[in-house]
């Protein structure tokens, strides 16, 4: 199985640190509190339209970089069974919006970094961020891949844009050939049966 990653939300667990990253910029910005369950909702849609629905400037977006960063560096953990699913796959790749720098230092944090074939950044190797399905394009022809696995609707409609096979991790209300809330050994034989090598 050949299969393309989202990383935050999807691999590891970064939401609570995005959050707290977010809710911070947010008090920095307006100098109060954000309801914390609201602003989660609007950072899995992106976080280019929660700084849009809570009128904070593009010019935080830095700020929110730095801190993002350091907590997540601090300690998001990849989900359970993630490495086992690496491992048995053929190959793997990610598209991703973090630099390429932060996502080498949390894959090999944890001990994932050699199970990846190539690593996409838009702010780093030039292409459009999702949904826009150049990178998606690219690494489709390039490994022809198989299935893409992420937590939004912009990990997966570049992905079905091109041609592949979808896969929702905790998120049941966006559109997928399949829907997950775990990881486990048996998903590449789910994925064969649903469609792929």
């Amino acid at each position: 199985m050949r299969l393309l990653w989202d990383l935050d939300g999807t691999i590891f667990d970064t939401y609570p640190a995005i959050l707290d990253s977010f809710c911070k910029v947010h008090e920095e910005a307006h100098g109060k509190a954000v309801d914390r369950v609201e602003a989660l909702r609007w950072l899995k849609r992106t976080s280019k339209e929660a700084f849009s629905h809570y009128g904070i400037s593009e010019d935080f977006r830095d700020r929110f970089k730095e801190l993002d960063h350091a907590k997540a560096e601090a300690g998001s953990p990849p989900f359970e069974g993630i490495k086992d699913i690496l491992a048995i796959a053929e190959v793997n790749v990610i598209v991703t919006h973090r630099t390429k720098a932060s996502t080498k230092e949390l894959l090999e944090k944890w001990g994932l970094f050699q199970y990846f074939d190539e690593i996409v950044s838009p702010d780093d190797d030039g292409y459009p961020r999702k949904p826009d399905t150049e990178a998606y394009q690219y690494l489709h022809d390039k490994y022809e891949l198989d299935w893409a696995i992420g937590d939004r609707a912009l990990d997966l409609m570049p992905a079905k844009a091109v041609g592949m096979k979808t896969c929702a991790f905790q998120n049941p209300d966006i559109e997928a050939d399949l829907h997950i809330d775990a990881y486990a050994d048996s998903l590449i034989e789910t994925m064969k049966s649903t469609g792929g090598k």
